[in-house]
């Protein structure tokens, strides 16, 4: 077998014992521009990626070939043209159901409790897929139903990323959840958080609720990062960047 290799700036070349090391070295760069990012230097790509300049550089022309990545006259970096039509096409295939049910079930599975995906539709939300809770007594909302926005914790998160302004709307934005017991009905309680597609599109509210006699505060207190976190494996699954969940996650967790 033949031993690693070094390049002319030191770094070891794996690329003749694994193949796939300049391909995983070419995602990490593409991986470092966020939505955030307009372009990105040389050395910012560099201290993002952990790899040489000589390096970025030597794999940058094979990105730009593909059309990738792009250079503009200032020496910044772009993605390319050819990242749309791959994300194009990526959302073609894209079923959401394919997507959000087994994220659903898991919730589900863990929680012992219903969960539901709303979308906005005006002034009202719409429950678009539900899984059912394992109790017996459980929060009967069915696929289809229509309920009020500004109300209950899944309409308020669909109307706080919608840009409702004042309380408690600026709060969910910046918790990326909402927490509510007897808010549209006072029986029920539930927990919401925003799932996102490309270019941070809002696509609907992932809602874990029940009975209040059972899902009191404390218990969707705890749900609270579960929640977050498959709101998160659901816009990464989207295509989109879930960072922002990721971090309302870790400071949910850290509140309990």
């Amino acid at each position: 077998m033949d031993s690693p290799r070094k390049s002319a700036d030191g770094e070891i070349d794996r690329t003749s014992a694994d193949g796939v090391a300049a391909l995983d070295r070419a995602i990490a760069i593409l991986d470092a521009f966020t939505t955030d990012d307009r372009s990105l230097s040389l050395a910012e790509i560099a201290a993002r990626t952990g790899l040489y300049k000589s390096t970025i550089l030597r794999l940058a022309n094979s990105l730009m070939r593909g059309r990738l990545l792009e250079r503009l006259d200032n020496g910044r970096y772009r993605v390319g043209p050819a990242t749309f039509r791959l994300g194009a096409l990526y959302q073609r295939s894209v079923v959401a159901v394919d997507i959000l049910l087994p994220i659903m079930r898991d919730l589900s599975e863990r929680s012992w409790e219903s969960v539901a995906f709303y979308v906005r539709s005006g002034d009202v939300r719409t429950c678009l897929y539900r899984v059912e809770s394992k109790h017996p007594i459980r929060y009967t909302i069915r696929e289809g139903d229509v309920l009020p926005l500004l109300l209950g914790s899944g309409g308020r998160v669909l109307a706080a990323f919608s840009g409702q302004q004042g309380e408690p709307y600026e709060t969910i934005r910046k918790t990326c959840n909402c927490l509510a017991v007897g808010d549209r009905d006072p029986e029920t309680g539930g927990v919401s958080a925003p799932v996102f597609g490309p270019g941070g599109v809002l696509l609907g509210a992932l809602t874990l609720a029940g009975p209040s006699t059972r899902v009191d505060a404390a218990f969707l207190q705890r749900m609270k990062r579960p929640l977050l976190e498959a709101a998160a494996r659901a816009t990464r699954a989207f295509g989109e960047d879930a960072s922002m969940l990721e971090r309302a996650s870790l400071a949910a967790d850290a509140m309990r």
